[in-house]
């Protein structure tokens, strides 16, 4: 019968609600006769003293003697009129299943204004109804007009809580008590228990739940059947968080979080988008606030161009960049999907906040000099970012000639473009595979660092520096993303080594000491971002599985859910990364920038080269090309044979000619 209630349109439910409450309102007003007569009130009934000036108006009607006519009138008009007024207030609106605070206002602004309309009418009416029977109707009309809407919402809510999930909610702070306020109106999830480290609210009753210790939460999972963790910790420190999540890992829940209040109150993103833990969160490390003024030098009121701007970095850059209040921002990019991509998302932020930068969407390549330059001329640019770059280890391994005309050509035409537009300054976004690196990708960025460390020295026109900073979390190609869509389809999770590690840092905070490092640079700096710990891979995919709710399958747990694979190291791949070459860093101004202090090679030197490279790379001598980056002062060490695809495949078609050359050659000497 209630699902066949809560079925019904919209517009039915109205009507039902209006006929329970023409039940409810007479049935009040008999109660409370019949409590204030100490006897069952019967309108049938003459009551002494009630309404005996009408006995002639009965007569005339030919109504029954005992019949309260006035009463009756008073009755009917009372509950007309309650009626109209709910519906004024807009009870028949709101919706019983989610009904809030604002609904119950209404329901005791409604009933009072019942009462009084009650007890005026029989005043005026003369009806002699005790005046105590106003009161006495206001309760029992609250109690059922009120009560009857509470006990359907409760028993919806009781059938909802059978087929939403279990949860709780780590953090009974504000974030907290929201957050279950919206799941409680969703259909989803069922919060049952809050989890918090502040003494204060632990053991108090919020929101209908009770607030427990962490030290309670195993048997908090197991009393209520709970099997996944929410996480609502507002602004806490990411390194407080790191604990938190330390803590959880080892229980068998999935943990999962909601976006900062900073999100929320921008418009970013809702309370209830419950979404996956944050690899930042796991790494523990607060970012340092960012010095606007020192990022702000080389932008506010300038021209800034960005080559690669469709990248994971370059995005990010020009999305900071725009806050910083340039005059013009150009976006470079050989993509047209990702320059359309940003440029609408741009174009939006810049309307939103009413901007006046002027954006400018530019196809092109970093290998078309002139084409840079005549860009940089006609936009005037006054500063460069040049992140424009192929990044992935094995892919420029299999494509060695295109990986460095990109990283190396592609920076030094971009480097003489901005020398002869005047550009002020460049900034080279670099790698940590750049220092003693073993693959032709971090081979390629060291003698891109080369190329302008020697022009900073050949002139003074253009400041050079590049920033060298490690793996980006959320950039393409990261292993957080590839290892959350294994988890998801059941593993396995693959790992190439079980020692291997990297530095991780959020494209956020890479994109503003960027920035930051970039107003710094003198002429030919090297500077390098400070990563904190280098993360174990293997380990992050552990933390990863147990809290996406899983347990790793392994010798010690066989009967686990997801395995993780150890595939064997990548060609040119490290088992670890470095960021500097030698020891002699220096510090800066801001404490998580260094300057390194690296080798470097003269304008002849770098030129002489350059051309070598190029002259190999036109000829496809893959060979010739590794050669001469062993040659150059970047300690390259090559950890593999060549791997270019093409270069490979020509190898054996060369191979499978000579060899059918010698065998006609021995047929022919057969047959002499």
């Amino acid at each position: 019968m209630i699902n066949l209630l809560f079925k019904l349109p919209r517009r039915q439910k109205r009507i039902v609600s209006v006929c329970a409450d023409l039940v409810f309102l007479p049935l009040a007003f008999w109660a409370a006769m019949s409590l204030r007569l100490d006897q069952f009130y019967n309108p049938f009934v003459a009551v002494p003293g009630i309404e005996p000036e009408l006995q002639v108006l009965r007569t005339m009607l030919g109504l029954s003697d005992g019949l309260q006519l006035k009463v009756i009138l008073v009755l009917l008009f009372t509950v007309s009129a309650s009626v109209l007024i709910f519906i004024r207030l807009g009870l028949y609106r709101a919706v019983i299943r989610y009904m809030s605070n604002h609904a119950l206002i209404a329901v005791l602004t409604g009933v009072s204004i019942s009462a009084l309309v009650l007890a005026a009418s029989s005043f005026v009416g003369q009806t002699n109804i005790p005046r105590s029977v106003t009161l006495i109707y206001w309760c029992l009309a609250l109690l059922f007009v009120g009560g009857s809407r509470m006990v359907i919402r409760s028993i919806f809510q009781h059938q909802m809580m059978k087929a939403k999930e279990r949860v709780i909610i780590y953090g009974a702070g504000s974030s907290g008590l929201q957050l279950s306020s919206v799941l409680y109106q969703g259909n989803q999830f069922q919060p049952v228990a809050f989890i918090d480290d502040s003494p204060i609210r632990q053991g108090s009753i919020l929101n209908g739940l009770r607030v427990y210790p962490p030290p309670f939460l195993s048997k908090t999972i197991d009393r209520y059947g709970a099997n996944r963790i929410l996480l609502a910790l507002g602004e806490t420190s990411r390194a407080q968080r790191s604990v938190i999540l330390r803590f959880l890992e080892g229980l068998p829940v999935m943990v999962q979080t909601i976006p900062s209040m900073s999100d929320i109150l921008s418009g970013k993103a809702t309370i209830a988008e419950v979404r996956d833990v944050e690899v930042e969160d796991l790494l523990g490390r607060d970012e340092v606030e960012p010095d606007s003024a020192l990022s702000g030098s080389c932008i506010t009121d300038k021209v800034v161009m960005v080559t690669g701007a469709g990248g994971s970095i370059g995005s990010e850059l020009c999305r900071q960049i725009l806050n910083h209040n340039p005059k013009g921002l150009v976006l470079f990019e050989i993509s047209e999907y990702a320059l359309y991509a940003l440029h609408q998302e741009l174009e939006t932020y810049v309307t939103k906040n009413a901007l006046s930068v002027e954006l400018k969407a530019v196809l092109g390549s970093v290998q078309k000099e002139h084409r840079l330059e005549v860009i940089m001329q006609t936009f005037g640019v006054q500063t460069l970012y040049h992140a424009a770059a192929y990044k992935h280890v094995p892919m420029v391994e299999h494509n060695i000639v295109e990986g460095v005309r990109n990283n190396i050509f592609g920076t030094w035409y971009s480097a003489e473009a901005a020398i002869r537009a005047k550009v002020e300054t460049f900034v080279l976004v670099s790698t940590d595979k750049a220092v003693r690196p073993t693959n032709v990708m971090g081979a390629s960025k060291r003698m891109a660092e080369l190329v302008l460390q020697a022009l900073a020295k050949r002139q003074t026109g253009t400041r050079f520096c590049m920033v060298r900073f490690g793996n980006v979390l959320g950039s393409s190609g990261s292993v957080v993303p590839l290892f959350r869509e294994q988890i998801k389809a059941g593993g396995p999770v693959t790992v190439t080594h079980k020692d291997i590690t990297r530095y991780f840092m959020t494209i956020p905070e890479a994109a503003q000491l960027v920035l930051q490092a970039g107003a710094m640079g003198e002429g030919g700096d090297v500077f390098v971002l400070d990563m904190g710990e280098p993360v174990k891979i293997a380990d992050l995919a552990k933390k990863m599985i147990h809290l996406m709710g899983s347990e790793v399958r392994d010798d010690q747990h066989p009967d686990g859910d997801i395995e993780i694979a150890y595939t064997g190291l990548r060609p040119g791949e490290k088992l670890y990364e470095e960021l500097l070459i030698g020891e002699n860093a220096r510090g800066t101004q801001h404490p998580r920038i260094m300057k390194a202090q690296e080798k470097s090679l003269a304008w002849p030197d770098t030129a002489a080269l350059l051309d070598e490279l190029d002259r190999a790379c036109h000829i496809f001598d893959c060979d010739r090309v590794r050669d001469l980056l062993v040659q150059a002062p970047t300690d390259f060490m090559p950890n593999t044979d060549i791997e270019d695809l093409v270069w490979q495949s020509t190898l054996r078609l060369e191979a499978a000619a000579d060899n059918i050359s010698i065998l006609k050659t021995r047929k022919k000497e057969g047959f002499s």
